[in-house]
């Protein structure tokens, strides 16, 4: 049987003064007008903010668990020890601190909230403000995935119950960590480099073991000076294994497709 919410809903309405210990919890604003005004634990939980103006605003101690933002604009306004779990933004106007400030702190929940405000700067263009939020992201994701098959809370042990659920866990974590190491999951370049030379300096010191003097020191130097080129497919070497030299030029395309996926997603973004 369904009954009223007993949601509230107000439309085209202003605060013209602070609010100290208010209750709007299940409300809907509709261009909802403040500026400059401070709110001190208030509840505006499950609350929804349609095309709202709260410009130059304090928000202290203020929950705002499950709220919807959309379409609004909290441009100058500064949230201390407010609680964001399970909040929703589309298209809002509100400054990237909040990422760092006013991130849950559950990292299920907490990614959930970069989330969601990586997608509504999307919506806004805001490139550096994104990159925040993947940051943001990627480290609870992390977390996370860790936490879902090592920690031995009860939410974790109730919802991946079981041993094979465990295992399944712990290879997307490897999978995560291991993308994080080579390219730190398509948002760092340097990690991708960094992955590139270490990989030649593997393949150098093999090559002196397979096709060099493993006690000569001038092997080493040679082969690490022929590595780059031999990486890069410049330098073929004739008495070199084929499959050997297929493996390289396959590490080779891969770390290619992952450099031009990163500049890419950095281009879409501006």
């Amino acid at each position: 049987m369904l009954v009223p919410s007993g949601r509230n809903i107000v439309t085209d309405q202003k605060f013209n003064s602070d609010e100290n210990n208010s209750c709007y919890s299940n409300t809907t604003f509709t261009r909802l007008i403040a500026k400059k005004q401070k709110f001190t634990k208030v509840d505006f939980k499950y609350s929804n903010f349609d095309s709202c103006y709260l410009r130059e605003c304090q928000f202290d101690s203020c929950d705002f668990t499950g709220c919807r933002f959309v379409g609004s604009n909290f441009h100058g306004s500064v949230f201390v020890g407010c609680k964001f779990d399970y909040t929703y933004f589309e298209k809002t106007n509100i400054d990237a601190t909040i990422l760092e400030t006013e991130s849950p702190a559950l990292e299920n929940i907490r990614l959930r909230f970069a989330r969601t405000l990586r997608t509504n700067f999307q919506h806004l263009g805001d490139a550096r403000s994104i990159n925040r939020a993947i940051s943001i992201e990627l480290r609870a994701t992390g977390e996370h995935l860790y936490n879902s098959w090592r920690s031995p809370g009860s939410y974790y042990r109730k919802k991946y119950s079981g041993f094979y659920a465990r295992i399944r866990q712990f290879l997307l974590w490897s999978e995560f960590k291991a993308l994080d190491f080579i390219w730190g999951n398509g948002e760092s370049i340097l990690k991708l480099i960094r992955f590139a030379l270490i990989f030649i300096s593997g393949i150098s010191i093999l090559n002196v073991y397979l096709y060099g003097d493993a006690k000569s020191l001038d092997s080493y130097w040679n082969s690490l000076a022929d590595a780059p080129s031999i990486f890069l497919g410049v330098n073929s070497p004739a008495n070199y294994n084929k499959a050997y030299l297929a493996f390289i030029a396959l590490i080779r395309l891969i770390v290619i497709g992952f450099f031009l996926s990163i500049i890419i997603k950095r281009f879409n973004r501006r």
